[in-house]
């Protein structure tokens, strides 16, 4: 048996801390409560999809904007944080959104890297701009230090495999140490805890490099957290519509925003009729526009897609290449400086990129609050409010600021149900330590990603139907049985990537039964046996959520 390391209290405890969830943990310790514990995977000062930077922040300042938030509200409902949200969710967002901003300014982020508030990108022309340009690279060890001064305790090489429960309501977290090669657990026990793991990759084989399981267009180590919310018998939402980004092809590194120059087909016509001509302001909007066009044009044998950034001049080439380090793309940039590759002069392919689970996840209300008593969740984990760097920025903080307000709720006194079944059940796949009939987490990853590729992948030119659904269902089922059986591992690292394989099964099974109940096409859900849009489901989200062992589902109405 794995041994329990350590047993704690707390009044708020956070899984995951990144954007949202370093945010968590300094508005609860603001808000008065005074165990604040953040249990981390990586390390804290470079941990979650927002590790190595960023470049753009929505939000609404006045001053800019002017007074009304009206028109904002409705470029963001209509923009890429705005698809299948709660228009009150977003409201609120903006609402709060310069307060946070200047926060990050005093703490030492550089929102105002040309000296001024500068919107650019990811906006068509004439519009509102939703999207923030700030300098992003400092972001995570500028969070990292405050909630250092605020005295939030932070366990890094803890990362949290299931949420504790007692009478079907939250009472902790449980994590596994894997400080050391040898693993241990570390058992929270708390009334709140606050989900905020990142956005989930490798449940899907990659676009570009489907042998490279780590070659993804985010961070590959978030892994399935809203698997913990599913478990704990949360309701989501949005579980049957992934996300896929697209950017840069073969170096799998999301952005689009940032590159400034004109989509061209190989003979070097424009891909669109949208531009003709770089354009620092907007870049080019027709991925926005035609938001299948770099998978269309493989598919119809016109391809490859190109960015042409010849025309741009001398500043615009210079203001590229300083965003690019600003996102934290500073390891593509020394590539190309290393191979000479300069995008003045060569044009770069683009192309989509793999589903990932972005803006899927945990339904939450207007505090940050699920279904489920005591869980809370932030940042990427988030289903009804996306999960992009200024929403987890600003729901990481009403998160944590509603959870530091029910820390009175009362810490139940007996231990939690589920834990010692839990870690019985790790500690069984640790104890298996390999042989010849069993499998590596890598193999059991793999064999989810082709079930899931093969039976309810998304995007254009990929169907699904309730015949290739319910075998993808099915294929699940037993690959469940078997992983639960003979999947192993031989240290603490490991382990942790066996419990990631875990989560990420359980979040296939949730996305098959949604998309099954979802009988339309709608965005990336193509449906080959429903090819219609249904207008009635247009203001309507899915839930799906366990309840008694049993996947349920049901249709509620938007929240205005």
């Amino acid at each position: 048996m794995i041994p329990i390391r350590k047993t704690l209290e707390a009044d708020v405890v956070i899984a995951g801390g990144g954007i949202g969830g370093a945010m968590a943990a300094i508005s609860a310790r603001e808000a008065g409560a005074e165990r604040v514990v953040v249990l981390e995977k990586c390390n804290v000062r470079r941990s979650g999809s927002g590790a190595t930077g960023n470049d753009h922040f929505s939000c609404y300042i006045p001053e800019v904007h002017g007074p009304d938030i009206e028109p904002v509200l409705r470029e963001a409902m209509g923009s890429l944080i705005g698809q299948n949200k709660d228009p009150g969710m977003i409201r609120l967002h903006l609402e709060e959104s310069f307060d946070i901003v200047r926060k990050w300014e005093a703490w030492g982020i550089n929102m105002r890297p040309l000296g001024k508030w500068n919107f650019q990108g990811h906006a068509l022309p004439g519009r509102p701009r939703v999207f923030l340009k700030f300098d992003g690279r400092k972001q995570k060890a500028v969070l990292a230090e405050q909630m250092k001064k605020h005295g939030v305790q932070v366990f890094n090489h803890h990362p949290v495999v299931e949420l504790a429960r007692v009478d079907g309501r939250i009472a902790g977290a449980l994590a596994l140490d894997i400080s050391t090669p040898e693993p241990g657990f570390a058992l929270v026990k708390s009334p709140n805890v606050i989900v905020s793991t990142g956005l989930t990759h490798r449940l899907y084989t990659n676009a570009a490099t489907p042998s490279r399981m780590f070659n993804t267009s985010h961070c590959p180590n978030c892994a399935g957290g809203q698997a913990l919310g599913w478990r704990a018998g949360a309701k989501m939402v949005n579980m049957e519509i992934p996300y896929t980004h697209a950017g840069i092809k073969y170096f799998q590194r999301a952005g689009k925003a940032t590159w400034i120059g004109v989509y061209r087909y190989p003979d070097g016509r424009p891909l669109g009729p949208f531009v003709t001509s770089p354009d620092a302001e907007y870049g080019d909007v027709t991925a926005d526009i035609w938001n299948t066009a770099f998978s269309d044009v493989m598919h119809n044998g016109s391809g490859p897609a190109y960015l042409d950034c010849s025309e741009c001049t001398p500043d615009m080439l210079a203001y590229m290449r300083q965003a690019m380090f600003d996102e934290g793309l500073s390891a593509l940039i020394h590539y190309m400086d290393d191979k000479g590759i300069d995008p003045g002069r060569h044009a770069v392919e683009f192309g989509q990129y793999e589903a990932n689970l972005v803006t899927n996840g945990i339904e939450i209300d207007i505090n940050g609050e699920s279904s489920v008593r005591g869980l809370f969740a932030a940042g990427d984990m988030m289903g009804n409010i996306s999960g992009d760097i200024g929403a987890a920025a600003v729901y990481g903080w009403i998160a944590g600021h509603h959870a530091a307000d029910c820390q009175s709720r009362a810490l139940p006194s007996a231990d939690p149900e589920n834990a010692g079944e839990r870690m019985a059940f790790y500690s069984g796949i640790y104890e298996r330590r390999g042989g010849a009939a069993g499998a590596s987490w890598q193999e059991a990853n793999f064999a989810l990603q082709q079930i899931m590729t093969e039976y309810a992948d998304c995007g254009p030119h990929r169907v699904r139907s309730d015949t290739m659904l319910s075998a993808g269902i099915k294929y699940l089922g037993d690959l469940r049985v078997k992983i639960e059986r003979d999947m192993y591992a031989g240290d603490a690292h490991e382990l942790m990537r066996a419990a990631e394989v875990l989560n990420l099964l359980d979040l296939g099974q949730a996305l098959m039964i949604s998309a099954r109940e979802r009988r339309e096409s709608r965005g990336r859900h193509i449906r080959s046996d429903y090819t219609f849009t249904n207008p009635l489901l247009r203001d309507k989200f899915l839930r799906v959520w366990k309840e008694g062992g049993e996947a349920r589902t049901e249709w509620r109405e938007r929240l205005r």
